[in-house]
Formats: structure tokens, C-alpha cells, sequence
């Protein structure tokens, strides 16, 4: 995403970037930040690129002089090989590309939890864990016939347990690592850590209200966890 001002209207370009596997429409997506910049009275540009994160060159991004850039890296990079599955490490090398566009702002969105390097056993056990919390959640939050719901086990939950579970090597394309690693990650490729904003925490907190109390969200090393009860599920964080 990158914005740039004429002196007049707030001029915001979007690109977007989705895996092959993905459903190919954005018209929802797109009439949802049209809404958004036409609330907030800016000029909306929106741009749709659908292939896998780490081949995606910065020229394709068709920056423009002046412009400043932000990164939302959101549940992109666990899909991603690193350098325990190839030498190429397409995870890293995503950074490292994301740091030369010099961005003003990089976010990062992963689950919390170790299904990348693990042995089987652990990784069973961990997956069973952090599953049985998204679950418990999911029962608190949302009925059993919601469609949100019903397309996050149908789409997400399921295909990410069968492939953590039941595959190995280049396969094995679900490969979260916990909040620690993705910080060791950040600072390899030259980003320091920015720190949280108070009130960002809290406008999280009100919007988990109406769904549970059981949801908390805390702060730990400059990132904010969203946790069911005692167990990370989420960790966000931004960088430069």
C-alpha cells in the first residue's frame, strides 16, 4: 500500500496480492475500501496481483516518485518456505525485498505457534493445542451455523490441520513459528520494532467485547497478542 498527497486529496494506491490456490475475485474486498476512502474522503486506487507472495518483484508494484510505502504482511509469510525446507528460503528473501522498498510502516499478522521445524509427535501435540483453543473460541463467539464460521473450518482450520499434520518436507505448506522466531526473523533482515499504540490496543479490546471475555490481548516485546485465555493464538506487529 502506498499514499502520497497533491496538496489537495489524499491520494491512497492499494496493491493486493494473493496466493494462485486463492479465489480470484476481490469485488467484495474492493467494495468494502471503496466504502472506507469514500468515509474518509480519499482517493482510492486498488490493484490485484494473484501470485505466490515470494515471486513478486518490486517493479511490479508500479511505485510512483514520491510515494510513501506501507506493508501489510498478513498470514502470508507461514505459507512460505524457509531455509529448513530450501536454500532459496523464499521466507527471508520476501523481507529482505519488503526492507529495500524502504517502507514507512511494515505490520505483521502470523499465528502463534511452532508447526514449522518440530518433530511429528510435538507438532501433533502443539497443533492439537493451539486447534482445541481456536475451537473453544470459535464455540464462544460465533454459532455453530454462522457462515463466517462454517467458511473458516471449511476453508482455513481444516486444510491448515491436514497440512501441518499429515505432511512433510516441501508439502508441508503450513509452517507457523512462534512470536519469538518471527521477531528473530524481522531483526535478520534489518527492521527495528515500533512500538504499540495505546489506543490501537484498546479499540482491539472493545471490538472482542460483544464476542468474549475470554479473549485477551496483551503486550509482550512490542507486539500485541490476541489470546484465548492463556494461549497465544495471534501475534501483530509493526516494523521499519
Amino acid at each position: 500500500m502506498s499514499s502520497c498527497d497533491d496538496g489537495h486529496t489524499l491520494q491512497i494506491r492499494i496493491t493486493g496480492i494473493s496466493d494462485p490456490s486463492s479465489p480470484a475475485s476481490t469485488v467484495g474486498v474492493v467494495q468494502r475500501l471503496q466504502e472506507v476512502a469514500r468515509r474518509a474522503k480519499v482517493s482510492l486506487e486498488f490493484r490485484h496481483i494473484q501470485m505466490e507472495a515470494s515471486l513478486v518483484e518490486p517493479c511490479m508494484l508500479q511505485r510512483k516518485a514520491g510515494e510513501a510505502v506501507a506493508v501489510n504482511l498478513a498470514f502470508h509469510l507461514h505459507k512460505m518456505a524457509d531455509e529448513s525446507v530450501s536454500t532459496s528460503n523464499p521466507r527471508d528473501s520476501l523481507l529482505r525485498k519488503v526492507k529495500a522498498l524502504e517502507p514507512k510502516i511494515v505490520t505483521v499478522v502470523e499465528h502463534d505457534a511452532n508447526t514449522n521445524t518440530a518433530p511429528f509427535y510435538p507438532r501433533f501435540v502443539e497443533t492439537f493445542n493451539y486447534f482445541n483453543a481456536i475451537f473453544e473460541s470459535l464455540d464462544a463467539a460465533l454459532p455453530g451455523n454462522s457462515k463466517d464460521r462454517v467458511n473458516a473450518e471449511k476453508f482455513c482450520l481444516a486444510k491448515d490441520m491436514i497440512n501441518i499434520v499429515a505432511c512433510e518436507g516441501v508439502d508441508r505448506m503450513q509452517r507457523y513459528e512462534v512470536a519469538g522466531k518471527w521477531r528473530a526473523r524481522m531483526l535478520m533482515a534489518g527492521f527495528h520494532s515500533l512500538p504499540t499504540s495505546p489506543s490501537t490496543s484498546k479499540l482491539i479490546k472493545d471490538l472482542l467485547l460483544p464476542y468474549s471475555r475470554k479473549y485477551k490481548i496483551r503486550e509482550e516485546a512490542g507486539a500485541l497478542h490476541l489470546n484465548w485465555l492463556d494461549r497465544s493464538l495471534v501475534v501483530a506487529s509493526a516494523w521499519q
